[in-house]
């Protein structure tokens, strides 16, 4: 066969472009085309030596407790990445600046406290974003998908979520499917605009029987459904505490402004009455001297 020959010239490439793969692969870790796969190696940083074509990472079921912004922006044509089952805690905010084509993000399972506008800000093609399964992840800032306007999927079930803005989600003009079971939702009149978006909207809400109130006691176990009925009874008839405040200003106010009203009436009718009488005496005192 001639060296010169086509397929020995693509055979050869091939095996350059599997070398070098193998070369710069990540210790304990499996690379295929594009693909890198660390899933369950007891890892506890981020690996190193990750080609830089890299466009799909999986670092599932590890001890990660941090991704470093730097390393991450060196992958610029990541588009899936998988870090669900490790330890990735507290601070997020600018980790993905980097990654900016990234389609697909799964946190789910991890340490997560919360999430602002610089967690995922950067992330302008993100279709994908699950976070269901992080305990202690208690809030979600009001505008934190602002930019994140392609977002079909995503998964907050099992959080310690107990409020979410209606505006952080409604506001996502792609959002198909949403998550929210499992969570300790409070269910008060702050809450009955969500609840109310939820039974409106097209988004589909997977295991919506297990998206129940957690608090307050009296609505605990409820499904949204019923939940919102009985607050559209409590929440748009009750009166609280300031509209008892509120009313007994007013009334005040209607009580005084009556009071001067008749005090100003009274005090013109005494003095129309005293210059009346002051004219028939002068009238009276003409005629006299007449």
């Amino acid at each position: 066969m001639s060296l010169s020959g086509r397929p020995w010239s693509l055979s050869l490439v091939f095996l350059l472009g599997m070398a070098s793969q193998g070369l710069s692969c990540p210790s304990r870790c499996s690379c295929q085309y594009l693909e890198v796969n660390c899933t369950g190696q007891q890892l506890q940083e981020f690996p190193v030596d990750i080609p830089l074509d890299t466009r799909q990472l999986i670092l599932a079921a590890n001890n990660v407790s941090y991704l470093p912004a730097v390393e991450l922006s060196f992958l610029a044509d990541l588009v899936y990445l998988d870090c669900r089952k490790n330890l990735l805690g507290d601070d997020l905010d600018f980790t993905f600046i980097g990654v900016a084509k990234l389609v697909y993000l799964d946190l789910s399972f991890n340490n997560l406290t919360q999430v602002s506008f610089s967690t995922f800000s950067h992330l302008l093609s993100l279709v994908v974003l699950k976070m269901s399964d992080n305990p202690n992840l208690v809030a979600i800032e009001k505008d934190a998908f602002a930019n994140n306007t392609w977002l079909r999927h995503l998964d907050v079930s099992r959080t310690g979520l107990t409020f979410l803005d209606t505006s952080t989600v409604r506001d996502l003009p792609s959002l198909r499917l949403l998550g929210l079971s499992d969570n300790l939702w409070h269910c008060n009149c702050s809450f009955l605009d969500f609840i109310t978006w939820m039974m409106e909207s097209d988004v589909h809400f997977p295991d919506a029987d297990n998206i129940t109130c957690y608090t307050p006691a009296g609505l605990r176990a409820l499904r949204m459904p019923a939940a919102e009925a009985q607050l559209h009874f409590s929440c748009l008839t009750q009166l609280h505490k300031q509209d008892y405040v509120f009313l007994g200003l007013v009334g005040f106010c209607i009580f005084l402004a009556g009071t001067m009203a008749a005090w100003l009436a009274g005090v013109c009718a005494v003095i129309y009455e005293a210059h009346t009488s002051k004219g028939e005496e002068e009238e009276e005192e003409e005629e006299e001297e007449d």
